[in-house]
C-alpha cells in the first residue's frame, strides 16, 4: 500500500479519538459551569489551562526533572532486562537463577520500595526514582524477549540446523529478528510504566518543582488546578514516551507493521 493511498486509512484511525477528546473536553467544561461544581473536586479545563499558563516556569522544569528521571530508570531496567532475558534464553543455569530473581523483583510494592530507596540515596537525588523505575521496566522487557528468543518455529529452527548454522548465527540471524517484536511491546509497555513509577517516586522526595512533589504540595494547599495542570504534563509526557517508543519500533522493524496492516 503507497503512501498515499494510506494517508485517508491514517486520517480514518486519528479522526475519531480527536473527536471524543474535542467532545469530553466540552461536556466537561459546560456541564460543570451549569451544575457549579467546585474546583476542589474536579477542576474545569479552562481553570488547568490557565494553571499550565501561569506556573509554567515551574512545572517545565518539572517535566525536564521527572523525564530525565523517567529516561534514566528505562535505559538501566530496559538494558539489564533485555540482558538477562537473552542469558536465560541462551542457559539453563541462567534461566533458574534470574526468573526467580525478576519475578521477586515485580512483586515489590512501589509504594513501600520508595522511602527506602530515598533513605539510601538521599532526598533530592535522582537514584531513588531510577532504581524504582528500572525495577518497574526490568521484568516485562525480560520476560518478552525470553519469549522472542524461545518461540521461534521449529522449522526455521531444523532448516538452519541442516545447514550446520553456528548457534551465534542462530541467534543473530532467527532468535533476535522473530525476538524484536515481543521487545517493542515490551518496551511500549515499559515507557509509560517508566513515567508512572518516576511521579510516584517524587511523592517521597525529590526537588519542590519535580512533578510528583509538586502535585502533593499543591493539593495540600488546595490549589487543585495547579496540581491537575502537573498531571496533565506527567500524561503528555507518557504520551509522548509511548509515541517515540512506536516510531523506533517502524524504523528498526518496519516490516512488522506491514504485517499488521496486511492482517
Amino acid at each position: 500500500m503507497t503512501e498515499v493511498a494510506r494517508a485517508p486509512r491514517r486520517s480514518t484511525e486519528w479522526l475519531p479519538p480527536l473527536l471524543v477528546f474535542v467532545g469530553v473536553l466540552v461536556l466537561w467544561e459546560g456541564s460543570f459551569t451549569v451544575l457549579g461544581v467546585q474546583s476542589f473536586l474536579i477542576p474545569r479545563p479552562s481553570l488547568i489551562w490557565g494553571a499550565l499558563v501561569s506556573e509554567w516556569p515551574t512545572l517545565q522544569r518539572g517535566v525536564l526533572y521527572t523525564g530525565a528521571e523517567a529516561l534514566g530508570g528505562l535505559a538501566v531496567g530496559v538494558t539489564l532486562g533485555s540482558i538477562a532475558g537473552l542469558a536465560t534464553a541462551r542457559w539453563a543455569t541462567a534461566r533458574q537463577t534470574l526468573v526467580p530473581l525478576a519475578t521477586g523483583a515485580s512483586t515489590i510494592p512501589i509504594i513501600a520500595f520508595a522511602p527506602i530507596a530515598i533513605n539510601w540515596f538521599g532526598f533530592e537525588s535522582m537514584l531513588p526514582r531510577i532504581t524504582i523505575v528500572a525495577l518497574m521496566t526490568f521484568f516485562p522487557v525480560m520476560v518478552n524477549t525470553i519469549r522472542g528468543l524461545t518461540n521461534v518455529e521449529p522449522a526455521a529452527l531444523e532448516l538452519m540446523g541442516s545447514y550446520a548454522t553456528p548457534p551465534g548465527q542462530v541467534l543473530w540471524k532467527l532468535r533476535i529478528p522473530n525476538a524484536l517484536p515481543y521487545w517493542f511491546t515490551a518496551l511500549r509497555i515499559a515507557v509509560t510504566l517508566s513515567v508512572i513509577g518516576a511521579v510516584v517516586g517524587e511523592f517521597f522526595g525529590g526537588p519542590l518543582y519535580s512533578l510528583g512533589i509538586y502535585v502533593t504540595n499543591q493539593t495540600g494547599s488546595f490549589k487543585y488546578p495547579n496540581a491537575w495542570a502537573a498531571i496533565v504534563l506527567a500524561c503528555v509526557l507518557g504520551i509522548v514516551a509511548y509515541l517515540a517508543a512506536v516510531a523506533l519500533e517502524r524504523i528498526v522493524i518496519p516490516w512488522q507493521r506491514h504485517r499488521d496492516e496486511a492482517a
